[in-house]
């Protein structure tokens, strides 16, 4: 995976829910009567500036892309002329301000709903939650997990996926309490057990808390056979092809895909020498694998699957599909579920349950945009719906200079039965920059240090 196409999928991603999140401010405060002088994708100096319109708005593009702003006629920001002050933005009601400065946030949600609703009526597939042998001793091994078994639910909810399975352990884990897990072997017998999770620590969850309970995916005992090759990977670069056996790497044997795949893993960006079975002749390939991170730590990937019989397809994979109306019920669940878990995280780092580390920036976000985009556009739009609910959950914080802090005031004034002061809203604002500026310097050290170390 390129660095070029990396950053294309980030600037695609970042675009899209920039320009959303501001077409909701845009379209609501017209909507209101409010007068829009410019819609802005970027701050700073304007590098592209086209005037459209009765009003003349300016739709600009900035020279800093992290973030966009429409700015609306206001008497605190300039003179507004006699025949216009029913159109500025300060002289609308505290509803209409309202919902001015929440339809940004709102409109990442929707966008979230819309494309999670594409999503589950396209079909999304899935690995099917079966579970490999426990670790001696651990929760699960304690538990009296057997190996082939299939999760069907936790604490009630039903899973189909491992995805699913791992989602619901992540929120239910830091509940310190026993999870009820249902499960149901090859001759379909149900079982019940009590997983404990009161021996998980903050930093377990920085890593495969999974792997710390005990509950490790099953794993088929596959030939290093290639059955996929994902375009622009690493393996296709370097000419590997469909049906290719992997015989070696770096003359030492390979006899099953876990052994490629922990050769590739633990060798990022660092040139390998395949030997490969193709058709009946014997050749070498140097492949070197690209960088991903992968649950905090650097691992190589080559952008390769194995090529798996129908049967064994059939016992492992899953979709996941609803007709339209299920589907956009099954949206909205998944995107207030998101949402609510995302405060809860965001609570739980302040009291510090949680490690500061979960919190990432603009790098380790376009690593996850090219790693999705790379894997194809049903994982592309799953990623681009959940950045998009965080953006909307960051941006009704309660804190000056974003949409929360807007609101918090809306809502002070609403209490007071009057505007709040401008020195309390110039304090707020010197507050919020101070918290914002602190959360993104974090942020940037969190995406160096994960570069540095490799984690």
């Amino acid at each position: 995976m390129s660095l070029l196409f990396t950053l294309a999928a980030f600037a695609l991603a970042l675009g899209v829910l920039i320009v959303v999140h501001e077409l909701g401010h845009y379209w609501v405060a017209r909507w209101c009567g409010v007068k829009v002088l410019r819609f802005s994708i970027g701050f700073g100096k304007p590098l592209v500036v086209r005037k459209s319109g009765h009003d003349g708005t300016e739709w600009a593009l900035a020279a800093f892309p992290l973030g966009g702003y429409v700015k609306m006629l206001d008497e605190r920001e300039g003179e507004v002329a006699p025949h216009e002050l029913p159109r500025a933005f300060n002289r609308q009601s505290v509803w209409r301000r309202i919902l001015i400065v929440a339809a940004g946030p709102v409109a990442n949600f929707l966008l979230a709903i819309a494309l999670y609703w594409l999503l589950f009526i396209s079909g999304v597939p899935g690995v099917k939650p079966m579970l490999g042998q426990p670790a001696s001793g651990s929760p699960a091994a304690v538990a009296g997990f057997q190996p082939g078994e299939v999760m069907t639910s936790i604490d009630g909810q039903a899973v189909a996926t491992w995805q699913d399975a791992r989602w619901l352990l992540l929120k239910r884990v830091m509940s310190k309490q026993g999870l009820k897990i249902e499960t149901r072997n090859e001759r379909g017998e149900i079982q019940f057990r009590i997983l404990e999770t009161a021996s998980l620590t903050a930093e377990d969850l920085d890593g495969d808390f999974l792997e710390k309970l005990g509950l490790t995916h099953f794993r088929p005992l596959l030939r290093p056979v290639i059955g996929k090759l994902i375009a622009g990977g690493a393996g296709e670069k370097a000419g590997l092809r469909t049906d290719d056996e992997i015989e070696a790497v770096n003359g030492r044997p390979v006899s099953r895909w876990e052994d490629l795949v922990q050769w590739v893993k633990d060798h990022p960006e660092r040139a390998l020498e395949f030997e490969i079975n193709r058709g009946e002749r014997l050749l070498i390939v140097q492949v070197t694998p690209s960088a991903a991170t992968e649950q905090g730590k650097t691992v190589g990937k080559i952008g390769a699957a194995p090529k798996m019989d129908a049967e064994l397809g059939k016992k492992l994979l899953t979709e996941v599909r609803y007709p339209p109306f299920q589907a956009l019920g099954a949206a909205l669940d998944k995107t207030w579920d998101t949402s609510l878990f995302s405060l809860h995280m965001l609570g739980r780092m302040v009291v510090g349950e949680v490690s500061l580390k979960n919190i990432s920036g603009p790098i380790t976000i376009a690593d996850y945009a090219g790693q999705s985009a790379s894997m194809g556009w049903l994982p592309y739009l799953s990623f681009l719906a959940l950045i998009s609910i965080s953006l909307g959950v960051l941006n009704l914080l309660p804190i000056p200079l974003l949409d929360g802090g807007h609101l918090m005031y809306y809502m002070a004034e609403i209490l007071k039965g009057s505007p709040v002061s401008e020195r309390a809203m110039e304090i707020g604002q010197q507050v919020g920059m101070a918290l914002l500026m602190a959360l993104m310097a974090f942020a940037f050290y969190n995406d160096i240090n994960r570069l540095l170390s490799g984690q």
